[in-house]
């Protein structure tokens, strides 16, 4: 695996950066509030092919572009643990056949509170045989003073050996929030640039009143850390995993003024208009809540027209984008009614093009 080019960081990062100011610069944007990434160990998630070759075993990468195949024994954006883990892991694998045979991919989550989970994905059975080399697999890492989980896939089959999931905790502005990741389920991907988007958001909110709407919540990473600026915080997620572990978030920071809904942000649009009822809302008075801000955070396609529009209800927008160009695409909309307050670039992935990017937007 190729050296990371450390020494290009800060050039690369403006580009982004400019980059970024120029795709902002039609609404007006204020000047960018630029969060740098560290420049290695950064990523607390990793995939892997794994490659047979022989009777050796190691993860390998593909170029999406040329196919090609990289052998990869350390991972230098990836955590220092999951390194570590990696570099334990293939040797105690190949000791056991049943562990090796038609293992074709390693997934790996880590966090800053030293956990981490893997993810051993099959082309087979998992049967007691195999539970029984995992149990032992785990032991001899937990010698090695990993605290880790291990998890077996395979078709129609999850196997946990303990658990499934990790509580990483998060500092932020001085404060730990625990947060419980769920193996196979959605994490920011770099928690020390996400602690800087939690205290960015915190900062534009601080000073709003009335309760907060937020579409696409996840397992609370941001609506936990907001509740502290509102009165009350009402938020939605489609994915059953991601809510569990929101719940317990909740429960875990001793949040209590957070209400979540699960359900997408398209279906809660059509409540709030009266297009559809819905059995979820069963217990859940809407109109108790006075939502003059909302926090929208939308997969790379951004947000569908319905939802612009609902969102251009709020006097206040605060809105994470992990796409630039479906941002914009709704700015051209959003500017209309609300203008740009503060603007911030998060290096959320360094050395790529990916740019992960924030809006603070004010009804005019």
């Amino acid at each position: 695996m190729q050296q990371l080019p450390i020494e290009k960081y800060s050039e690369l990062l403006t580009k982004k950066q400019q980059k970024l100011t120029a795709l902002l610069a039609p609404f007006n944007a204020p000047e960018l509030s630029v969060f740098a990434s560290p420049v290695q160990n950064y990523r607390m998630r990793a995939e892997f092919r794994v490659w047979h070759d022989k009777g050796d075993l190691y993860h390998i990468m593909f170029n999406q572009q040329t196919k090609q195949r990289y052998r990869v024994d350390c991972f230098p954006i990836a955590s220092l643990l999951i390194n570590r883990m990696m570099e334990n892991l293939i040797p105690l694998l190949k000791e056991q056949e049943i562990l090796t045979k038609k293992l074709f991919q390693i997934d790996y989550l880590s966090t800053l509170s030293n956990k981490i989970i893997v993810s051993l994905l099959y082309h087979k059975t998992l049967t007691e045989e195999w539970q029984a080399a995992a149990q032992a697999l785990k032991v001899r890492l937990e010698k090695l003073d990993f605290d880790v989980q291990i998890v077996g896939r395979a078709t129609k089959q999850k196997i946990c050996l303990e658990r499934d999931y990790a509580d990483e905790v998060l500092p932020v502005n001085g404060r730990n929030y625990v947060y419980r990741q769920i193996e196979n389920s959605f994490t920011q991907p770099n928690a020390a640039v996400n602690c800087k988007m939690l205290e960015w958001a915190i900062g534009c909110t601080k000073n709003s009143s009335g309760d907060l709407l937020e579409l696409y919540c996840g397992n609370g990473n941001f609506s936990i850390a907001l509740a502290q600026n509102f009165r009350k915080v009402l938020a939605t997620e489609i994915a059953k995993p991601s809510v569990a572990a929101a719940q317990f978030n909740i429960a875990e920071n001793g949040i209590d003024n957070l209400q979540i809904i699960r359900m997408s942000a398209e279906e809660f649009t059509q409540a709030m208009n009266g297009v559809r009822e819905f059995n979820r809302l069963k217990g859940i008075d809407l109109k108790s809540y006075e939502c003059n801000t909302i926090f929208v955070d939308p997969p790379r396609a951004g947000l569908d027209p319905d939802t612009v529009k609902l969102v251009q209800n709020y006097d206040r927008i605060l809105y994470i984008s992990c796409n630039p160009n479906t941002l914009c695409n709704n700015l051209t909309e959003l500017t209309k009614t609300h203008r740009i307050e503060k603007a911030a670039l998060f290096d959320q992935f360094p050395y790529t093009d990916h740019m992960e990017s924030g809006v603070w937007l004010i009804r005019k």
